[in-house]
């Protein structure tokens, strides 16, 4: 694959950004529960953990903290706008942050996914995932020949025409799309002018891909996250092993990864449940990319899954899929979010019939593990017998190296 270099826009919105930087390096020091995380790996430091700074530090501003020796202790990205106020690079002894150093760690991330997948059968998997990989907050997904660059903080706007340099370098594609969060969109746009959107080369907005020989399109432009929900490929593979001659649910469908996966594995039947309409026909399309999928009877529901859950036609299956978005976007939230997992369960767990199969699955980072497994374990309890088959969490490519990274959370139980 080539890739033409970043265009001469980017690289004037990145000068004038850099140009009010402070010439003088910043330097900080942190308190002591600080300095002990980051020497056990933590990649976050707090703004209230901040105890002296040389000066004020500015958007992207390479920091150094030193411990109470001064010492050396880490290099981090300063990001005043942020509770997390300074994103940690590296701990340890000091190093040179040039060209080179930044293209060993993109390599590394490459090398440790590239024997993991064979390009025949996927061409679509996470190449960098932020903090775990050495990159906080800046994730890299890979869509046949487009990569998508999306940033959850604004450290990264002062380096953007370097970033594109090392994956020009290292991982060279036909196109590289910018996606912003939410918190940093409005910052972006309106302070720098940095727009969302393809940035270099040209693509559309769907990007069709191959996962473990099944054909998905990605919304790369538009769509949620990156585009697709890379995340759960190896639970998808795991609901494709039990789906031969069930009638298979899958509630909060989105673009029917599981639905084709349960059609692949042998399912009698497929029901796609979201409120959705644009989930829906993009799962339509993703079953038309797949012509062996026609012959699995598919049917597209569109409704609020709790209330069609509880209120909707007496249908009952043999494997329920249940992934919602999610449902604890803010800490004060996680309890909320616990008891409507119960709900989702208890009502999944209704619709199966004896010797069906629950697969429940969670996305939200403010709810631990311990607090989904309980909630969805509570609610097959008051349903009646039953047996757990597995839990999992990310794909292979959605490096975890800290306990806030461990989003994810799968579990199958069978009712008897």
């Amino acid at each position: 694959m080539s890739s033409p270099l970043a265009p001469q826009r980017i690289r004037r919105l990145v000068k004038r950004m850099s140009d009010g930087a402070k010439s003088s390096l910043l330097r900080l020091r942190v308190s002591a529960p600080a300095q002990r995380s980051m020497r056990m790996g933590h990649p976050w430091v707090y703004s209230d953990s901040i105890v002296e700074s040389n000066r004020e530090g500015e958007m992207g501003d390479l920091a150094v903290v030193y411990d109470n020796n001064n010492k050396f202790l880490a290099l981090g990205l300063y990001d005043p706008l942020s509770p997390i106020r300074l994103r940690v690079l590296h701990t340890g002894k000091p190093v040179r942050t040039d060209r080179e150093w930044w293209l060993k760690r993109v390599r590394e991330a490459k090398e440790n996914r590239a024997p993991h997948f064979d390009e025949a059968q996927t061409n679509a998997w996470r190449w960098i995932n932020g903090e775990s990989d050495g990159f906080p907050a800046l994730v890299v997904d890979r869509y046949a020949e487009v990569l998508v660059l999306k940033l959850y903080s604004a450290v990264w706007l002062p380096r953007l025409e370097e970033v594109l340099d090392w994956l020009h370098t290292e991982l060279p594609s036909q196109a590289v799309v910018l996606r912003l969060s939410r918190n940093i969109k409005e910052i972006a746009q309106e302070r720098w002018g940095v727009p969302e959107g393809c940035i270099v080369g040209e693509t559309a907005n769907l990007v069709v891909f191959r996962e473990n020989g099944i054909r998905f399109e990605a919304e790369v432009l538009q769509g949620q996250k990156t585009g697709f929900y890379l995340d759960q490929r190896d639970n998808r593979a795991s609901v494709q092993e039990m789906a031969e001659g069930k009638d298979v649910l899958n509630v909060f469908s989105f673009s029917g990864g599981f639905s084709l996966y349960a059609a692949r594995g042998g399912a009698r039947s497929v029901t796609d449940l979201d409120i959705s309409s644009h989930a829906l026909e993009s799962a339509r399309r993703n079953f038309e990319l797949n012509p062996w999928a026609a012959q699995v009877p598919h049917e597209y529901v569109r409704g609020d899954a709790f209330e069609w859950l509880s209120d909707g036609p007496r249908q009952s299956f043999d494997l329920i899929i249940c992934d919602p978005p999610s449902l604890a976007r803010r800490e004060v939230d996680r309890e909320g979010a616990a008891q409507a997992y119960y709900k989702l369960a208890a009502s999944c767990l209704r619709r199966l019939n004896p010797g069906g199969v629950l697969v429940a699955a969670s996305c939200s980072a403010h709810v631990t593990e311990q607090e989904f497994f309980d909630a969805v374990m509570a609610a097959a309890q008051d349903h009646g017998p039953w047996r757990e088959l597995w839990r999992s969490g990310h794909a292979l490519d959605h490096v975890i190296t800290f306990r806030e990274a461990r989003y994810l959370k799968c579990l199958a139980i069978e009712v008897r």
